[in-house]
């Protein structure tokens, strides 16, 4: 594969202000730890697990929290 990959979580801020939930109560709602939030924040990679997390804590599909950016 040839260049970076970038992710984006803005999707997912974006859902979570939809809903009308902060990040503090993701975290608790998926039991993600403070260091996998930096990285959502940074737009970091994080594990399949956190995202299937999320995304069943928030009755969504991936497309729905995360772009992959080439």
């Amino acid at each position: 594969m040839g260049g970076a990959l970038m992710i984006s979580y803005n999707k997912l801020w974006k859902k979570l202000i939809d809903m009308n939930m902060k990040k503090c109560e993701l975290k608790e709602l998926t039991g993600i730890g403070s260091t996998t939030m930096t990285k959502l924040n940074r737009n970091e990679p994080v594990s399949m697990d956190v995202v299937v997390k999320i995304c069943l804590a928030l009755k969504c599909n991936i497309d729905e929290i995360m772009d992959v950016i080439v």
